[in-house]
């Protein structure tokens, strides 16, 4: 790729690159789409593209993760009130199930997801792992997982384990009263 000297083009180049990959990109990615061969210039030019985006958009932004990685989304608490508009989902619905029960039953064993979820669960765990939404550690025979602060940076949902289990018991509680109430069933409490 030739080598791009003008401050607009190379601007353009990692606006369309955030834009279009659909995931965290690293500063030598950016380095690439820019054109510009050089650390600093790019990174002033994501500067002030971060700058213009802040000041341009209520709803979306250029994120900075925990690795260094950069990321164009839509911020966190925006995601509840989109999600009948996105056309396609992150993760296929069983990954999803997987992902979310580790997060909520973290610290957990292979051996408790194979048992709960099935054998299709490894699959999921490599898919997890790849986009670094969990990780795992060896323990014995076993290997142990939690989701990574990617993860939680992702989805919105800061803190630690249990206030990540309290956060999520929430939300599917809320979620299923909505759903409740749109059906119009009627709920009682029995005590």
């Amino acid at each position: 790729m030739p080598k791009v000297e003008n401050e607009d083009e190379a601007t353009a180049r990692i606006e369309a690159a955030l834009y279009s990959s659909g995931r965290p990109l690293s500063i030598e990615d950016l380095i690439k789409a820019s054109g510009t061969e050089s650390r600093q210039k790019t990174l002033n030019f994501l500067n002030n593209i971060m700058k213009k985006s802040k000041s341009a958009f209520k709803a979306i932004e250029i994120a900075t993760l925990s690795d260094g990685s950069y990321v164009f989304q839509l911020k966190p608490e925006y995601s509840y009130t989109i999600r009948r508009y996105a056309s396609k989902p992150i993760l296929p619905k069983a990954t999803l199930k997987t992902l979310s029960y580790v997060a909520y039953m973290q610290p957990i064993s292979s051996k408790q997801l194979v048992e709960t979820r099935g054998s299709g669960v490894y699959t999921h765990l490599k898919e997890l792992r790849q986009l670094d939404y969990i990780e795992a550690q060896n323990v014995g025979r076993f290997k142990i997982y939690n989701t990574t602060e990617k993860f939680q940076k992702y989805f919105g949902i800061q803190g630690d384990a249990e206030n990540l289990k309290q956060k999520l018991f929430k939300r599917i509680r809320k979620t299923s009263q909505i759903a409740i109430s749109n059906s119009g069933q009627t709920v009682t409490s029995q005590t």
